[in-house]
């Protein structure tokens, strides 16, 4: 097995769709300036109620990238 050293990144993503659009948003946008991201970690989920209803997920999360040799 080979030892990496890894370094976390935090990042909030938003979707007024899902939770987990907005993580998929926040790694995807996240991916296009960082490179070998391999694992996330949700630490917190908020939303914005509009009218009595979800108006949009706000998802902060860890994401793990390995750094380069």
């Amino acid at each position: 097995m080979s030892q990496h050293v890894y370094k976390k990144l935090e990042v909030v993503g938003s979707s007024e769709v899902s939770v987990e659009d907005a993580i998929q948003r926040a790694i995807s946008r996240s991916a296009e300036t960082v490179k070998n991201i391999e694992w996330f970690e949700v630490s917190e989920i908020r939303g914005h109620v509009v009218d009595a209803k979800v108006g949009h997920y706000q998802v902060t999360l860890k994401l793990g990238f390995r750094v380069e040799e």
